[in-house]
């Protein structure tokens, strides 16, 4: 009779379903590109089939949630939900060594890009966890951060006086010592400043311009990274990952790595050039209807004296800003891939 009890017992536990995890996850814009293409179709049925149904998401967005960006983080770190996503350059006002994520100019292909953010990777993973309480699991591209303007703009000097919708800090930064005025502006508010002259360019990736219709409010496209790439900072709150099984942290990391992570860098290159054709007509739009933009070709010569701005002056002025700790650490990572030293004292 013993032996039959132990039996059942041992058979109810195997039959015992596996105990789900619950996870609240807060995506990026839900308009753009890289929410609709990679961070839904991921959240929502790639990782809870490669747990055969024991990990649960719930998936919603900041916009939609109507969330300030700059409390995408804290409230993530607060444990408010347990995933976040966003552009890494809404925290900076929380944590200024951040802005060494994301440099104007010296990534122009996806694959210096990704070589960047793989250099910055260990201190962003070691700012997430001292300033929100969070562990990285990813870094995802936007397309290259390009300048639409309502005007007759055809070069980066003609910027000069202008007021320009930054897509960052150190954009800001960038734009106001190339003489421009950086002007703060929020995503979703750019075609109505664009339309009623409150701004007359504006800094975006191509794609969230041509899906958002900037087109419609906007007559010339200088296509060079002045705002970098962007990138998106996918986190989830310490305490929660720390909760999490080693196979649960291994299940939702490799996923997250061949999933999601990689194939938006697969296609961050192809992506940009198929958004300048789409904006401008040059070329096959895949995404629609193509634009008639003018398309504005940087001269070497100018694209070369606002790179030496950056270095000289903008990045400089980061360093104090985040320390000379971060800006040596800077150096031994992100400098050595592009080639750049930051003066740190």
């Amino acid at each position: 009779m013993r032996k039959f009890t132990a039996y059942l017992a041992a058979t109810a536990l195997l039959a015992s379903p596996v105990i789900a995890e619950d996870l609240a996850v807060v995506g990026s814009w839900s308009g753009l590109p890289l929410h609709k293409q990679f961070e839904a179709p991921f959240w929502s049925e790639t990782l809870p089939k490669a747990s055969g149904g024991s990990i649960n998401v719930s998936l919603t967005t900041h916009n939609q949630m109507n969330l300030g960006v700059g409390d995408v983080f804290r409230l993530l770190g607060d444990g408010v939900y347990d995933v976040a996503m966003t552009v890494g350059d809404y925290a900076v006002a929380d944590a200024p060594e951040l802005e060494g994520l994301d440099v104007p100019l010296l990534a122009l292909t996806a694959d210096e890009a990704r070589a960047m953010v793989d250099a910055a990777r260990p201190m962003v993973s070691d700012i997430y966890r001292d300033r929100f309480n969070s562990h990285v699991l990813a870094i995802a591209p936007y397309p290259p951060q390009v300048v639409f303007c309502n005007g007759d703009v055809n070069s980066l000097a003609d910027l000069k006086g202008l007021k320009v919708r930054a897509s960052g800090r150190m954009t800001a930064k960038f734009l106001e010592a190339l003489g421009a005025e950086g002007v703060n502006v929020s995503f979703a508010e750019v075609p109505g400043a664009l339309q009623k002259g409150v701004v007359d360019c504006a800094v975006t990736g191509a794609g969230s311009g041509y899906s958002s219709g900037w087109w419609e409010v906007s007559t010339n496209l200088l296509a060079i990274p002045l705002g970098g790439w962007d990138p998106v900072v996918t986190a989830i709150n310490l305490d929660k990952w720390n909760s999490l099984s080693t196979e649960t942290q291994e299940l939702i990391q490799t996923q997250v790595s061949a999933e999601f992570e990689e194939p938006a860098w697969e296609v961050a290159q192809d992506a940009l050039v198929n958004d300048i054709a789409c904006l401008t007509g040059n070329g096959e739009c895949p995404s629609g209807e193509t634009r008639n933009m003018k398309l504005v070709e940087v001269s070497e010569e100018d694209f070369n004296n606002a790179r030496e701005t950056l270095v000289s002056e903008v990045l400089p002025a980061w360093a104090e800003r985040a320390g000379a700790d971060w800006a040596k650490r800077w150096n031994t990572s992100v400098g050595q891939v592009v080639g750049v030293s930051v003066a740190a004292e």
